[in-house]
């Protein structure tokens, strides 16, 4: 690894640290979500005709044992419903509760005004430049974790 790809590795531990630690920061202050399952609850959220537990398990990249004990918690605390599936009697879908649509609006106003305060003294080119550039980063380490993965399997 050169220089300045150990450089990105570095400066991604610092963000991953920097997140989880914004996770705790919003869980202790705002605890209406659990921590690490804002995502989820998006997700389920973007999904208008609601969301099926293996759908989500394949977005977040998460063994389904584990989306079943978050959407478990996602439902005792009422942020998410079970109800039957229109196209198939025998499964049910996810949906956002209103008090699950109460605590994500929350939980988004909270973030974002994190991610304002990172960015107060940016000019917008320089917001535009970063946001360009983590798209393109993130993609493009998805690709080679996914093709990573798929050669692994294959050997």
């Amino acid at each position: 690894m050169d220089g300045a790809t150990q450089a990105v590795a570095e400066r991604l531990q610092d963000l991953l640290k920097v997140t989880r630690l914004l996770k705790h920061q919003r869980t202790a202050e705002r605890p209406a979500i659990p921590a690490g399952l804002v995502g989820l609850l998006a997700h389920i959220d973007r999904t208008p005709a609601g969301c099926h537990a293996r759908e989500l398990a394949l977005h977040a990249a998460l063994d389904p044992s584990t989306i079943s004990r978050a959407v478990a918690t996602l439902v005792t605390d009422g942020l998410v419903a079970r109800e039957p599936d229109p196209h198939d009697g025998r499964a049910s879908v996810l949906v956002v509760t209103d008090k699950g649509h109460a605590a994500m609006e929350e939980a988004m106003r909270w973030y974002g005004s994190r991610i304002e305060q990172a960015l107060a003294d940016w000019t917008p080119d320089e917001i535009a430049t970063f946001s360009h550039g983590l798209d393109r980063f993130t993609r493009a380490l998805g690709g080679a974790t996914t093709s990573h993965v798929t050669t692994e399997a294959a050997a």
